[in-house]
């Protein structure tokens, strides 16, 4: 009886370090830096020098741009390099977008995204140093990672210095999805990687240099010990982290629910039915006028970053998968959801016509092979196996270059 409060205590003591350790851990997880926030890992390289950034909305720092935020130290931005949806994120998908001059800072923003797609040696003449600052999504399809290489590959044929800040990954938290194949490599998947790849930015470069994936010219001058790029890491995250992004990553990834299925529902691109562009929920809703009226319902209409959304004021029956950010995770449980492209399809009465009459499906799965299996009515179990050995194989590689612990 005498030791009971001393056990007492004793217990008390653990619950107390114990709840201590869990507000520790949770503080940890609430404080995520992107590589754009550690100013002092990188600010000494691009002083006195004429820096040149590739940008858009999503390149925040505690709701500043990053633009803002080095002309505010002192930093001189000789040129702004923008991607797919422009500078300020607003432009409609595939729109293609000129050079103009922001009229913010009176710099002048080099589209990526029109006439070209890298830097040309002319743009990069003026320019000492070279940084990359935009917030991908983690889908293959999402060309941000292909500006990503584009950008690499510029700064080593033009011998400049390159700064990558890195940005956590909303879909970092696994790897699913059939590997690319060569033959369907484009601008929205360039390498043998998954659709999900679970990398952040930063990774995702290290693993374009170390597989040598970039052009001749750069795996070259890479080989020659040239090439100077540089990752400024993250601070706070994992591949454990369910990372909110704090703007919208492009018009029709509105809010995390439809960043959480755009893995899944991209695949309705390739197909006559609606995914959703022209609403607010975009991703979230899929459908067409020929399903069932019993099914939920809504019409796309034009809006900024959709203009022309596909079925343009029809009333569309079909899915609705909205809902909170923690249940669209728990819905999503981290794979690729087949069942709803899988059930749309066999629902859809014409079925000839259900695919798009051109290979955008394809480059979207990255081979030929997964069509053919909706058509024939494969499982997703059997469909799941196919991409097994290819997404052994990848994890292999991709475990080279994490910069962060992993899931």
């Amino acid at each position: 009886m005498k030791n009971t409060p001393f056990f007492s205590l004793l217990k008390l003591r653990q619950v107390s370090m114990l709840f201590i350790c869990c507000l520790m851990a949770f503080a940890c997880t609430a404080q995520v830096l992107p590589g754009a926030a550690r100013t002092e890992l990188y600010l000494p390289a691009l002083q006195g020098k004429a820096v040149g950034v590739f940008a858009n909305q999503t390149s925040v720092v505690d709701n500043m741009h990053l633009v803002d935020l080095l002309l505010s130290k002192g930093i001189k931005i000789r040129k702004i390099f923008s991607p797919e949806h422009g500078f300020r994120g607003t432009a409609d998908d595939g729109k293609v977008i000129n050079d103009s001059i922001d009229p913010k800072t009176g710099i002048l923003l080099v589209s990526l995204y029109g006439a070209k797609r890298k830097p040309s040696a002319e743009d990069l003449k003026d320019v000492d140093v070279m940084v990359f600052d935009i917030q991908d999504v983690g889908a293959r399809f999402y060309t941000y990672i292909s500006s990503l290489q584009e950008y690499i590959e510029a700064a080593i044929s033009s011998n400049k210095p390159l700064l990558i800040f890195d940005r956590p990954n909303p879909n970092g938290f696994y790897v699913d999805g059939p590997i690319l194949e060569k033959k369907f490599s484009s601008f929205i998947g360039m390498q043998p990687v998954p659709i999900v790849y679970g990398m952040t930015i930063g990774e995702y470069a290290r693993m374009l240099i170390g597989e040598k994936w970039l052009n001749e010219e750069a795996n070259k001058q890479l080989s020659q010990k040239q090439a100077r790029v540089t990752v400024i890491p993250c601070a706070g995250y994992t591949h454990k982290s369910k990372y909110k992004l704090p703007v919208r990553p492009s018009p029709n990834l509105p809010e995390m629910q439809s960043v959480y299925w755009y893995p899944s529902t991209c695949f309705f691109e390739g197909t006559v039915l609606s995914e959703g562009r022209g609403t607010s929920k975009a991703f979230q809703l899929f459908g067409h006028p020929s399903y069932p009226k019993t099914m939920s319902s809504f019409t796309p209409h034009s809006q900024e970053g959709a203009a022309n959304p596909k079925l343009k004021d029809q009333v569309c029956y079909g899915w609705n998968l909205s809902g909170t950010p923690e249940q669209v995770l728990q819905q999503v449980d981290g794979k690729i959801q087949l069942k709803w492209i899988m059930e749309a399809y066999r629902l859809f009465p014409n079925k000839a016509n259900f695919f798009l009459p051109t290979d955008h499906f394809n480059r979207l799965a990255g081979n030929s092979t997964f069509i053919e299996q909706i058509k024939a009515g494969k499982t997703e179990s059997e469909i799941r196996k196919s991409w097994q050995p290819g997404l052994d194989q990848f994890k292999v590689i991709r475990k080279k270059y994490l910069l962060y612990e992993d899931f």
